[in-house]
């Protein structure tokens, strides 16, 4: 079988996890029951782990094929944002700053403020075959993904902006640089995770290692040696006090692989 050992903790963009097996993806075919990782940039990865999967390099890959464009699900945005600078093919310019590969956009509709992976998405493929934008629910920063994406098609329009990249680089200019999963948690309609937690004196608020940065409420950092249990800690302590205060439920953003959570 095709198993590879990954540290997680270096592939997790948080630093959090153990070393562990994962099936590595190389044709249509997959273990039933498995979780599927990929670049683990908005994931935090537990001690008891479920079985994992992963989309092999056959996977990365991007192309204009009958005036539209392919793109497999394991290819990192800083690649689809080159490949659109040469071909001057706009609207993707937002992906120059939010890490990780296309299959994980397309399963939570990644995105920055109205730019979102979905806007020009046709078609994307599953071991069930393709399937058309209309078929797929999806809205702010979630879908009804619940296959493997191998590969999508999105539209090709002229007009590659450089200026854009700038305007995407400011909006996340008050993000931390510490190593983190990105937002912990989806905006409230109406609100902000991170003024909703911050209002509750978690702003800078530590664990061990872990803390929510002083720098934006919203991202939960790893100061060193942080451990799964503390990032834990945290976001329920967080959840429970905003709740309490404001009667708001948050709802994660960041997704945890571990068996006691999922």
């Amino acid at each position: 079988m095709p198993y590879k050992t990954i540290d997680l903790a270096r592939l997790s963009s948080i630093g959090i996890g153990p070393v562990a097996e994962v099936y590595m993806i190389d044709g249509d075919d997959y273990p039933e029951g498995a979780y599927l990782i990929g670049a683990a940039n908005n994931v935090i990865f537990g001690s008891d782990l479920p079985p994992l999967m992963k989309l092999s390099k056959t996977y990365d890959f991007i192309r204009i094929e009958a005036g539209v464009l392919h793109i497999g699900a394991a290819t990192p945005g800083g690649r689809v944002v080159s490949f659109c600078k040469k071909h001057d093919i706009g609207g993707f310019e937002f992906l120059a700053h939010l890490p990780g590969t296309l299959g994980g956009m397309l399963k939570m509709n990644a995105g920055l403020k109205e730019y979102e992976i979905f806007n020009r998405l046709i078609t994307l493929r599953t071991k069930s075959g393709w399937h058309a934008k209309a078929e797929i629910p999806h809205g702010y920063r979630t879908t009804g993904i619940d296959e493997v994406v191998f590969e999508a098609t999105f539209e090709i329009a002229a007009g590659f902006d450089p200026s854009k990249i700038e305007l995407f680089k400011q909006m996340r200019a008050n993000q931390p640089s510490d190593p983190s999963a990105g937002s912990a948690f989806k905006n409230p309609p109406g609100d902000y995770a991170g003024r909703l937690i911050e209002s509750v004196g978690l702003k800078g608020y530590r664990i061990g290692d872990m803390a929510f940065s002083t720098m934006h409420a919203n991202f939960l950092v790893n100061l060193g040696k942080g451990t799964f249990e503390e990032a834990a800690a945290l976001l329920e302590l967080a959840q429970h006090r905003v709740q309490d205060a404001t009667g708001i439920l948050l709802k994660r953003e960041v997704i945890i692989i571990d068996r006691r959570w999922l």
